[in-house]
Protein backbone atom coordinates (compact mmCIF):
# COMPACT_ATOMS: atom_id res chain seq x y z
CA UNK A 1 0.00 0.00 0.00
CA UNK A 2 1.57 3.83 -0.68
CA UNK A 3 1.82 5.82 1.82
CA UNK A 4 -0.62 8.06 0.43
CA UNK A 5 -2.91 5.21 1.13
CA UNK A 6 -2.45 5.17 4.78
CA UNK A 7 -4.67 6.61 7.01
CA UNK A 8 -3.63 8.75 10.09
CA UNK A 9 -6.58 9.24 12.39
CA UNK A 10 -6.39 12.54 14.62
CA UNK A 11 -5.78 11.45 18.42
CA UNK A 12 -9.89 12.65 18.85
CA UNK A 13 -10.82 9.84 16.25
CA UNK A 14 -9.21 6.69 17.50
CA UNK A 15 -12.31 4.02 19.04
CA UNK A 16 -11.39 1.26 21.58
CA UNK A 17 -11.95 -1.87 20.31
CA UNK A 18 -14.41 -3.65 22.39
CA UNK A 19 -15.87 -6.81 22.94
CA UNK A 20 -18.69 -7.28 20.81
CA UNK A 21 -20.74 -7.64 23.99
CA UNK A 22 -20.07 -4.11 24.66
CA UNK A 23 -23.27 -3.04 22.38
CA UNK A 24 -25.05 -6.21 23.49
CA UNK A 25 -26.71 -8.54 21.13
CA UNK A 26 -30.21 -9.67 21.52
CA UNK A 27 -32.00 -12.37 19.74
CA UNK A 28 -35.55 -10.88 18.70
CA UNK A 29 -37.20 -13.93 17.56
CA UNK A 30 -39.05 -14.85 20.37
CA UNK A 31 -40.85 -10.89 20.53
CA UNK A 32 -41.45 -11.76 16.88
CA UNK A 33 -42.79 -15.37 17.40
CA UNK A 34 -44.80 -14.53 21.06
CA UNK A 35 -43.04 -17.15 22.71
CA UNK A 36 -41.17 -15.13 25.29
CA UNK A 37 -41.68 -11.75 24.71
CA UNK A 38 -40.96 -10.78 28.42
CA UNK A 39 -37.82 -12.35 28.30
CA UNK A 40 -36.48 -9.99 25.22
CA UNK A 41 -38.34 -6.65 26.77
CA UNK A 42 -36.04 -7.32 29.75
CA UNK A 43 -32.94 -7.31 27.62
CA UNK A 44 -34.25 -4.72 25.64
CA UNK A 45 -34.49 -2.41 28.72
CA UNK A 46 -31.09 -3.64 29.42
CA UNK A 47 -29.70 -2.41 26.38
CA UNK A 48 -31.13 0.86 25.93
CA UNK A 49 -30.90 2.10 29.59
CA UNK A 50 -27.05 1.40 29.51
CA UNK A 51 -26.15 1.88 25.62
CA UNK A 52 -29.12 3.18 23.73
CA UNK A 53 -27.91 0.49 20.81
CA UNK A 54 -28.23 -3.31 20.22
CA UNK A 55 -27.49 -5.84 17.64
CA UNK A 56 -31.11 -8.08 16.66
CA UNK A 57 -30.36 -11.14 15.38
CA UNK A 58 -33.76 -13.71 14.01
CA UNK A 59 -35.43 -10.31 12.77
CA UNK A 60 -37.03 -11.77 10.04
CA UNK A 61 -35.93 -9.60 7.16
CA UNK A 62 -34.10 -12.21 4.27
CA UNK A 63 -30.54 -11.65 4.03
CA UNK A 64 -31.21 -11.74 0.02
CA UNK A 65 -33.79 -8.76 0.43
CA UNK A 66 -30.73 -7.06 2.41
CA UNK A 67 -28.23 -7.82 -0.14
CA UNK A 68 -30.31 -6.29 -2.68
CA UNK A 69 -31.01 -3.30 -1.51
CA UNK A 70 -27.21 -2.75 -0.79
CA UNK A 71 -26.37 -3.72 -4.70
CA UNK A 72 -28.75 -1.05 -5.89
CA UNK A 73 -27.23 1.14 -3.59
CA UNK A 74 -23.69 0.72 -4.91
CA UNK A 75 -25.40 1.49 -8.31
CA UNK A 76 -27.65 4.41 -7.28
CA UNK A 77 -24.18 6.37 -5.97
CA UNK A 78 -22.16 5.14 -9.18
CA UNK A 79 -24.48 7.00 -11.19
CA UNK A 80 -23.16 10.18 -12.77
CA UNK A 81 -23.38 12.71 -10.13
CA UNK A 82 -25.53 14.88 -13.08
CA UNK A 83 -27.67 12.47 -12.99
CA UNK A 84 -28.17 12.41 -8.94
CA UNK A 85 -28.52 16.01 -8.41
CA UNK A 86 -31.90 15.71 -10.74
CA UNK A 87 -32.95 13.85 -7.71
CA UNK A 88 -32.17 16.40 -5.17
CA UNK A 89 -33.51 16.83 -1.84
CA UNK A 90 -34.25 20.84 -2.23
CA UNK A 91 -36.38 20.01 -4.91
CA UNK A 92 -38.97 18.51 -2.67
CA UNK A 93 -39.45 20.95 -0.70
CA UNK A 94 -40.29 20.17 3.36
CA UNK A 95 -40.96 16.64 2.17
CA UNK A 96 -37.06 15.90 2.67
CA UNK A 97 -36.99 13.40 -0.55
CA UNK A 98 -34.69 12.84 -2.71
CA UNK A 99 -30.08 12.67 -2.93
CA UNK A 100 -28.38 14.33 -1.11
CA UNK A 101 -24.54 15.54 -1.83
CA UNK A 102 -21.62 14.93 0.15
CA UNK A 103 -20.96 17.85 2.77
CA UNK A 104 -25.41 18.71 2.06
CA UNK A 105 -26.10 17.57 4.97
CA UNK A 106 -24.08 17.74 8.31
CA UNK A 107 -25.29 16.51 12.03
CA UNK A 108 -22.43 17.96 13.79
CA UNK A 109 -22.78 21.92 12.54
CA UNK A 110 -19.68 23.95 13.09
CA UNK A 111 -17.21 21.09 14.35
CA UNK A 112 -17.70 18.11 11.28
CA UNK A 113 -18.82 18.04 7.73
CA UNK A 114 -19.96 15.17 6.58
CA UNK A 115 -18.17 13.07 3.90
CA UNK A 116 -21.28 11.37 2.76
CA UNK A 117 -23.89 11.21 0.01
CA UNK A 118 -27.45 10.14 0.79
CA UNK A 119 -30.76 9.10 -0.97
CA UNK A 120 -33.58 9.65 1.03
CA UNK A 121 -37.61 8.40 0.96
CA UNK A 122 -40.18 7.90 2.48
CA UNK A 123 -44.28 6.47 2.55
CA UNK A 124 -45.68 7.52 -0.74
CA UNK A 125 -47.47 10.36 -1.04
CA UNK A 126 -49.15 12.23 -4.24
CA UNK A 127 -48.86 16.01 -3.61
CA UNK A 128 -47.07 17.62 -0.69
CA UNK A 129 -48.86 17.71 2.06
CA UNK A 130 -46.51 19.47 5.22
CA UNK A 131 -42.97 18.52 6.44
CA UNK A 132 -41.83 14.67 5.47
CA UNK A 133 -44.89 14.41 3.82
CA UNK A 134 -44.71 14.54 -0.18
CA UNK A 135 -44.08 12.73 -3.20
CA UNK A 136 -40.95 10.23 -3.58
CA UNK A 137 -38.08 11.32 -6.20
CA UNK A 138 -37.53 8.30 -8.51
CA UNK A 139 -34.84 7.63 -11.10
CA UNK A 140 -37.42 7.65 -14.00
CA UNK A 141 -35.42 5.07 -16.25
CA UNK A 142 -35.13 2.36 -13.58
CA UNK A 143 -38.76 1.03 -11.83
CA UNK A 144 -36.73 -2.26 -10.32
CA UNK A 145 -35.07 0.62 -8.20
CA UNK A 146 -38.42 1.98 -6.75
CA UNK A 147 -40.12 -1.78 -6.75
CA UNK A 148 -37.03 -2.82 -4.20
CA UNK A 149 -36.12 -0.04 -1.95
CA UNK A 150 -39.61 1.28 -1.39
CA UNK A 151 -40.73 -2.64 -1.08
CA UNK A 152 -37.51 -2.85 1.99
CA UNK A 153 -39.07 0.33 3.34
CA UNK A 154 -42.28 -1.33 4.19
CA UNK A 155 -41.04 -4.22 5.98
CA UNK A 156 -39.06 -2.07 7.75
CA UNK A 157 -42.20 -0.15 9.01
CA UNK A 158 -43.77 -3.23 9.84
CA UNK A 159 -40.25 -4.53 11.58
CA UNK A 160 -40.06 -0.91 13.60
CA UNK A 161 -44.08 -1.44 15.20
CA UNK A 162 -42.55 -4.94 16.59
CA UNK A 163 -39.17 -3.36 18.17
CA UNK A 164 -41.36 -0.40 19.68
CA UNK A 165 -44.00 -3.05 20.95
CA UNK A 166 -40.81 -5.10 22.53
CA UNK A 167 -39.54 -1.36 23.77
CA UNK A 168 -43.25 -0.62 25.11
CA UNK A 169 -43.09 -3.96 26.93
CA UNK A 170 -39.88 -3.24 28.45
CA UNK A 171 -41.29 0.13 30.48
CA UNK A 172 -44.31 -1.86 31.36
CA UNK A 173 -46.43 -0.31 29.14
CA UNK A 174 -49.31 -2.01 27.31
CA UNK A 175 -47.68 -4.01 23.93
CA UNK A 176 -49.71 -1.49 21.79
CA UNK A 177 -48.88 2.00 23.66
CA UNK A 178 -47.24 3.48 20.55
CA UNK A 179 -49.63 3.03 18.19
CA UNK A 180 -51.70 6.15 19.55
CA UNK A 181 -48.84 8.13 18.58
CA UNK A 182 -48.28 6.60 14.97
CA UNK A 183 -51.16 6.51 13.10
CA UNK A 184 -48.94 8.52 10.49
CA UNK A 185 -45.69 8.49 11.57
CA UNK A 186 -43.12 10.51 9.99
CA UNK A 187 -40.44 7.42 8.41
CA UNK A 188 -37.39 7.79 5.92
CA UNK A 189 -35.44 5.36 4.35
CA UNK A 190 -31.93 6.29 3.44
CA UNK A 191 -29.48 4.78 1.48
CA UNK A 192 -25.64 6.26 2.48
CA UNK A 193 -22.06 6.13 0.63
CA UNK A 194 -19.42 7.15 2.70
CA UNK A 195 -16.15 7.74 0.31
CA UNK A 196 -12.76 6.40 1.86
CA UNK A 197 -10.47 8.62 3.87
CA UNK A 198 -6.81 8.93 3.62
CA UNK A 199 -3.66 10.77 4.67
CA UNK A 200 -4.76 12.67 7.85
CA UNK A 201 -8.16 12.10 9.47
CA UNK A 202 -10.02 14.74 11.99
CA UNK A 203 -12.86 15.66 13.19
CA UNK A 204 -13.35 18.59 10.83
CA UNK A 205 -14.26 15.97 8.17
CA UNK A 206 -15.39 12.25 8.93
CA UNK A 207 -18.21 10.30 7.31
CA UNK A 208 -21.01 11.64 10.09
CA UNK A 209 -20.14 13.91 12.71
CA UNK A 210 -20.66 12.78 16.27
CA UNK A 211 -25.11 13.22 16.85
CA UNK A 212 -28.07 11.44 18.32
CA UNK A 213 -31.09 10.50 15.88
CA UNK A 214 -34.16 12.23 16.11
CA UNK A 215 -36.87 10.41 16.81
CA UNK A 216 -38.12 6.94 17.92
CA UNK A 217 -35.87 4.55 16.68
CA UNK A 218 -33.34 3.27 14.07
CA UNK A 219 -32.74 0.37 12.36
CA UNK A 220 -29.27 0.15 10.50
CA UNK A 221 -28.04 -2.76 7.86
CA UNK A 222 -24.16 -2.21 7.27
CA UNK A 223 -21.79 -3.50 4.80
CA UNK A 224 -19.22 -5.69 5.77
CA UNK A 225 -16.84 -2.31 6.05
CA UNK A 226 -16.86 -0.80 9.56
CA UNK A 227 -17.04 2.77 10.53
CA UNK A 228 -19.70 2.79 13.45
CA UNK A 229 -18.39 4.60 16.62
CA UNK A 230 -20.46 4.70 19.58
CA UNK A 231 -20.15 6.92 22.66
CA UNK A 232 -20.21 4.36 26.06
CA UNK A 233 -20.96 5.77 29.17
CA UNK A 234 -16.94 6.29 30.05
CA UNK A 235 -16.46 9.03 26.82
CA UNK A 236 -14.51 5.80 25.33
CA UNK A 237 -15.85 5.43 21.41
CA UNK A 238 -16.66 1.79 21.13
CA UNK A 239 -17.04 0.25 17.49
CA UNK A 240 -19.84 -0.75 16.02
CA UNK A 241 -18.41 -3.92 14.39
CA UNK A 242 -20.72 -5.52 11.33
CA UNK A 243 -21.96 -8.83 12.53
CA UNK A 244 -23.64 -11.20 9.54
CA UNK A 245 -27.39 -11.52 10.44
CA UNK A 246 -28.02 -8.53 12.50
CA UNK A 247 -29.32 -5.11 12.53
CA UNK A 248 -27.85 -2.64 14.24
CA UNK A 249 -31.14 -0.76 16.69
CA UNK A 250 -30.55 2.90 18.39
CA UNK A 251 -33.47 5.02 19.95
CA UNK A 252 -33.52 8.33 19.06
CA UNK A 253 -34.06 11.58 20.87
CA UNK A 254 -38.10 11.03 21.32
CA UNK A 255 -37.68 7.77 23.34
CA UNK A 256 -34.99 9.45 25.61
CA UNK A 257 -37.71 12.34 26.41
CA UNK A 258 -40.33 9.96 27.05
CA UNK A 259 -38.52 7.64 29.81
CA UNK A 260 -36.90 10.93 30.78
CA UNK A 261 -33.56 9.95 30.10
CA UNK A 262 -33.79 6.13 31.46
CA UNK A 263 -33.29 5.36 27.94
CA UNK A 264 -29.91 6.60 26.18
CA UNK A 265 -30.30 8.19 22.85
CA UNK A 266 -26.54 7.69 22.45
CA UNK A 267 -23.86 9.85 20.91
CA UNK A 268 -23.01 8.08 17.32
CA UNK A 269 -20.37 9.00 14.39
CA UNK A 270 -19.53 7.39 11.23
CA UNK A 271 -15.35 7.26 10.72
CA UNK A 272 -14.33 5.32 7.16
CA UNK A 273 -10.64 4.85 7.45
CA UNK A 274 -10.95 1.60 5.97
CA UNK A 275 -9.20 2.06 2.64
CA UNK A 276 -12.81 0.93 0.70
CA UNK A 277 -16.10 2.46 0.16
CA UNK A 278 -18.62 2.26 2.65
CA UNK A 279 -22.27 1.67 2.16
CA UNK A 280 -25.28 1.46 5.18
CA UNK A 281 -28.95 1.11 5.12
CA UNK A 282 -30.86 3.40 8.04
CA UNK A 283 -34.44 3.46 8.49
CA UNK A 284 -35.87 6.40 10.85
CA UNK A 285 -39.63 5.56 12.12
CA UNK A 286 -40.36 8.62 14.50
CA UNK A 287 -44.31 9.18 15.62
CA UNK A 288 -46.81 11.40 14.59
CA UNK A 289 -46.10 14.78 13.26
CA UNK A 290 -48.67 16.34 15.72
CA UNK A 291 -48.06 13.62 18.36
CA UNK A 292 -46.78 14.89 21.76
CA UNK A 293 -44.30 13.23 23.56
CA UNK A 294 -43.18 14.25 26.80
CA UNK A 295 -41.74 11.67 30.27
CA UNK A 296 -43.92 9.04 31.47
CA UNK A 297 -44.84 9.00 34.68
CA UNK A 298 -43.43 6.25 35.44
CA UNK A 299 -39.90 7.26 34.83
CA UNK A 300 -40.43 10.75 36.70
CA UNK A 301 -39.36 9.95 40.47
CA UNK A 302 -37.50 11.92 43.63
CA UNK A 303 -34.11 11.14 42.77
CA UNK A 304 -35.03 11.57 38.54
CA UNK A 305 -37.46 14.55 38.21
CA UNK A 306 -38.82 15.46 35.24
CA UNK A 307 -36.45 16.78 32.21
CA UNK A 308 -38.27 17.82 29.51
CA UNK A 309 -41.08 19.65 28.76
CA UNK A 310 -43.66 18.49 26.10
CA UNK A 311 -42.77 18.64 22.25
CA UNK A 312 -44.35 17.75 19.25
CA UNK A 313 -42.41 14.89 16.99
CA UNK A 314 -42.78 17.00 14.16
CA UNK A 315 -41.60 20.01 15.82
CA UNK A 316 -38.46 18.68 17.27
CA UNK A 317 -37.70 17.00 14.17
CA UNK A 318 -38.08 20.22 12.01
CA UNK A 319 -35.56 21.97 14.32
CA UNK A 320 -33.14 19.03 13.94
CA UNK A 321 -33.23 19.52 10.33
CA UNK A 322 -33.09 22.86 9.70
CA UNK A 323 -29.99 22.92 11.94
CA UNK A 324 -28.12 19.76 9.62
CA UNK A 325 -29.07 20.72 5.81
CA UNK A 326 -27.14 23.14 3.67
CA UNK A 327 -29.93 23.96 1.86
CA UNK A 328 -32.08 24.93 4.17
CA UNK A 329 -29.54 26.77 5.64
CA UNK A 330 -29.54 28.90 2.42
CA UNK A 331 -33.26 29.51 2.39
Amino acid sequence: MSKDLLVSLDDKLHARRERFDKIPIVDIGPLLDGTDKHRVSREIRWALSNAGFMYVKNHGIQQDLIDSVFTVSRRFFDLPLSEKTLLHISNSDVAFRGYIEPFGENTNPGKTKDLKECFDFGPERSVLEGPFFGPNQWPSSWPEFRELTYGYHQRMVALAKKLLQGIALSLDLSEGYFENLMRNPISIQRLLHYPPQSGHVSEDMIGIGAHTDYGNLTILAQDDVGGLQVLNRDGDWVQGTPIQGTFIINIGDLIQRLTNDVYLANIHRVVNSSGRERYSVPFFIDADFDAVIEPLKSCVTDSNPQRYHPVTCGEHKLRRFAASYAHLAKA
